[in-house]
């Protein structure tokens, strides 16, 4: 394997759209939420580490998952669990990866990824993570992937890229980006499919330390001067104080709107390696077997009658009977019932903050 291929997992993030299974003390990428034997988190990191070595991958996440990470992902060496005192959302998280990576290896090309995304085709994966660290490697590039859209989806961004600026010959899937939208309405969205100039943007990006550390201080200069004046703290004891102070001071904002939405050297590739954003209850319906009425059931003694369309997910031992459903999500995890049609499953978030405002933590 390459000795500068880097990877960064990001897993920092709560999941509250998968409550009540996912809470704050175990969000969606530290369960087994697909029933393989694996969490979201180390089916990425196996993934990741078919193509980078394992001493190269690190993961950041929220101060207060070490433990997690730890009793799940044991071989990653503490220096390589870099952990946020705060969430900032993704340019902070990759700022601090990246200039961490720069002092053990200034020539490092890094990918980036999220730690709760479903990959159906692994080797097509693998594929487009050695073409895109290729590129990087030899251009000045801020790469990303984009999926072919096969629905008008509100749920993912997208990418418009421009068709038949291939940059490079041996590389045609490669696309100079045009722009960046964040999620659209329903008219927009498929106005997008019938053009066929947009990708479904996959969050995944890859490049040069060099390239986005230049891109950082060029649009992003009081983030990325944080974590560059305290680089001599990196791999010592006195990091995580450091990066406390860091955290305090920087604003929260996405790589997307602070650097990519913004640079003239992004590119694409234009891929396909069964992607999904595991985002809701509906996106897992989606990616999972269902039975002959296309019910989706986890737990032993879920007995169904007209019942079609659902997700089921309850403890083993409980015996739940379901008659007249249709297109329905049913939930429990310790203590909590959730029982709500999928295709209305964004006032989740709604619910969520009407148990805090209730003083309901303790199901959260």
């Amino acid at each position: 394997m390459n000795k500068n291929h880097y990877c960064v997992i990001m897993a920092g993030g709560v999941g509250e759209r998968f409550w009540p299974i996912s809470k704050v003390a175990r969000p969606k990428q530290f369960i087994d939420i697909l029933g393989t034997g694996q969490t979201l988190a180390q089916q990425t990191f196996e993934r990741l580490s078919r193509f980078c070595p394992k001493e190269n991958i690190l993961i950041v996440i929220n101060e207060q998952y070490r433990s997690l990470v730890n009793e799940q992902l044991p071989q990653l060496p503490d220096e390589n669990i870099l952990c946020e005192p705060a969430r900032r959302n993704t340019a902070p998280c990759i700022a601090y990866a990246c200039h961490k990576i720069a002092v053990k290896n200034p020539n490092a090309v890094v990918l980036t990824a999220p730690s709760d995304h479903v990959i159906l085709k692994e080797d097509a994966f693998i594929e487009a993570a050695e073409i895109t660290m290729k590129a990087a490697s030899e251009n000045h590039w801020l790469l990303t992937m984009g999926i072919a859209p096969s629905r008008p989806e509100t749920g993912y961004g997208y990418i418009k890229y421009r068709d038949g600026s291939n940059p490079i010959p041996d590389m045609p899937q490669i696309y100079k980006v045009s722009n960046f939208t964040e999620k659209p309405n329903i008219e927009i969205a498929k106005q997008f499919l019938a053009s066929g100039d947009y990708l479904w943007n996959a969050g995944i990006f890859i490049w040069s330390i060099p390239s986005i550390l230049e891109a950082l201080q060029r649009h992003l200069p009081e983030i990325n001067e944080l974590f560059d004046q305290i680089k001599s703290t990196y791999y010592t004891s006195d990091e995580k104080t450091a990066i406390q102070r860091a955290y305090a001071e920087s604003r929260s904002i996405s790589i997307d709107y602070g650097v990519m939405e913004k640079a003239d050297n992004a590119y694409v590739l234009k891929t396909d390696f069964g992607w999904s954003d595991l985002g809701t209850w509906g996106s897992l319906y989606a990616h999972l077997k269902k039975n002959g009425n296309l019910n989706v059931i986890f737990g032993d003694n879920v007995l169904e009658y007209d019942t079609m369309q659902c997700l089921v997910q309850v403890p083993n031992e409980k015996l739940v009977v379901l008659q007249g459903l249709e297109g329905y999500v049913i939930v429990e995890n310790e203590g909590v019932l959730l029982i709500c049609k999928k295709d209305e499953e964004k006032r989740l978030r709604e619910v969520i903050n009407e148990i805090r405002l209730r003083g309901g933590e303790r199901y959260l």
